[in-house]
């Protein structure tokens, strides 16, 4: 009694449906304020729901609970289309478990907030304004950031619609065409054609999605001279790469070039650049090696060169040893590695389009310009400072990590440092390093990983969650630079 008044305790069922409220409400809330930490709390989530799933005895072949490193490891890997393992990926899971690992990848590939809006639309057949700032929140490489957006540089807000009925189709279309074109070279290798009917699926969503892992325990060896099966897997390889936003743009204007965005120019122009200087630095630095190329003839050792040169960037098969490389060939893939792919593409690393504007910048100092131009187009002082931004977070994620796996390890620095940057650019290439570590190192790494796929800007984003206006000017003043 209270007052003369009796006070009615609240059921435990208003209780749960207040608590679900305020659930959904921070939800809802949080989809707004900040879209990089929801996709950073969904990402986070789906690691854990499919940490549990490869836990489970069905998920291994020997019918054996996984160990919780490996499995999470298997998780990060596979939700950020990474490629790198801690086990033998081909002969330690189930065919659940490679279930498992086909649908992680592809939900990975899509972007978890992609996803949510492309069922958003199947289901109300239109996007609500939130929704497509969700969506362009995933799709657009600087809406991450507060401040005012360049829209020019990735797709328009009112194309999100577009753009999502593109990421659907081209990704089953893709796919679809990689894999009946990599069917028969499975059955000339001498794969069952039961077992090469679910393997040349897998097989084009670990090309297409950038992640690289293989259903069978002789990973590439069997197709080594095979170079139409290896062409076909660079081509799903380089699309994947090249991001959703420019494939869009190539599907509405292939033949009419001046259509294109310069987001789309960029990319191009950049990925064929860095694939040719990779296939020729490889080929000039591994031609007298006896472990790799050295043994080999002339259309040999230039076809492998420049399949090394398009799986640094983000792909992630491999024909060769990685860990027989010369150190110098081992510098030059980090350096390919840490760049990766295109904006809002299935590959990891800064971003071409990010090398591109800094290369521009440059130049543009060098001739003496006032401002960053390229194609007729003046790109924004703010696009450059992102650009340096995304530079400096990756580099300090790679060196931080790069020191404390080193320090838990005692292992060679450059062994650590490919791995590391493998990781944190979601390639997949490894040194042998990663089957090795101890359970600490993994997690360390498996942390890299999430941080790299996730985005350094939808970090300092997600870190940073609202932008602040300030209404006045400091005075100028100059340091000395250089």
């Amino acid at each position: 009694m209270s007052n003369g008044r009796r006070v009615t305790p609240a059921t435990a069922a208003d209780r749960l449906r207040r608590v679900g409220h305020a659930v959904l409400e921070y939800f809802r809330e949080l989809t707004q304020r900040s879209p990089a930490r929801f996709a950073i709390l969904i990402y986070v989530g789906l690691i854990l729901v499919f940490t549990a799933l490869f836990s489970l005895p069905i998920a291994a072949e020997d019918g054996e609970v996984t160990p919780f490193t490996d499995a999470f490891f298997t998780a990060v890997s596979t939700i950020c289309v990474t490629g790198l393992a801690t086990l033998d990926m081909a002969t330690h899971w189930s065919p659940f478990g490679h279930v498992l690992v086909f649908i992680g990848v592809q939900i990975g590939a899509l972007g978890v907030l992609t996803m949510a809006s492309i069922l958003g639309l199947v289901i109300s057949r239109r996007l609500g304004l939130r929704a497509k700032l969700i969506a362009a929140s995933d799709t657009n490489p600087l809406r991450s950031h507060g401040g005012p957006v360049n829209e020019s540089q990735t797709v328009q807000l009112g194309q999100i619609g577009s753009l999502l009925a593109t990421v659907a189709l081209s990704t089953l279309v893709i796919e679809a065409v990689v894999a009946v074109l990599l069917y028969p070279g499975l059955i000339v290798a001498g794969v069952p054609w039961h077992t090469a009917l679910w393997e040349a699926p897998y097989y084009a969503a670990m090309a297409f999605t950038n992640t690289g892992f293989t259903p069978n325990a002789e990973g590439l060896a069997p197709f080594a001279h095979d170079y139409f099966f290896l062409s076909v897997l660079m081509a799903g390889v380089f699309l994947g790469s090249i991001g959703f936003p420019v494939i869009y743009t190539l599907r509405k204007h292939l033949w009419h070039v001046r259509r294109w965005s310069l987001h789309t120019k960029l990319t191009l122009i950049t990925t064929a650049t860095l694939f040719l200087l990779g296939g020729v630095a490889f080929l000039v630095l591994e031609y007298d090696n006896l472990l790799t190329l050295g043994t080999q003839d002339a259309w040999d050792t230039t076809f492998q060169a420049f399949f090394l040169s398009a799986m640094t960037r983000s792909g992630g098969f491999a024909i060769l040893d990685i860990g027989e490389l010369n150190q110098s060939s081992l510098l030059v893939a980090c350096m390919l590695m840490f760049v990766g792919g295109g904006s809002a593409s299935t590959a990891g690393g800064i971003k071409v389009t990010t090398l591109a504007v800094i290369a521009l910048a440059v130049w543009s100092e060098a001739k003496g310009r006032a401002s960053n131009q390229v194609f007729g187009r003046r790109i924004p002082s703010d696009v450059l400072r992102v650009a340096l931004s995304v530079v400096a977070w990756g580099a300090t994620i790679v060196a931080v990590a790069t020191i404390i796996i080193t320090q838990i390890t005692k292992a060679d620095l450059g062994d650590v440092l490919f791995d590391v940057i493998s990781g944190f650019a979601t390639v997949g290439l490894s040194t042998g390093l990663t089957a090795d570590l101890p359970d600490s190192a993994a997690i360390v790494l498996a942390i890299t990983i999430v941080m790299g796929r996730v985005g350094t800007v939808t970090l300092a984003a997600a870190v940073a969650a609202t932008s602040r206006t300030q209404l006045y000017s400091l005075p100028v003043e100059r340091p000395i630079v250089g």
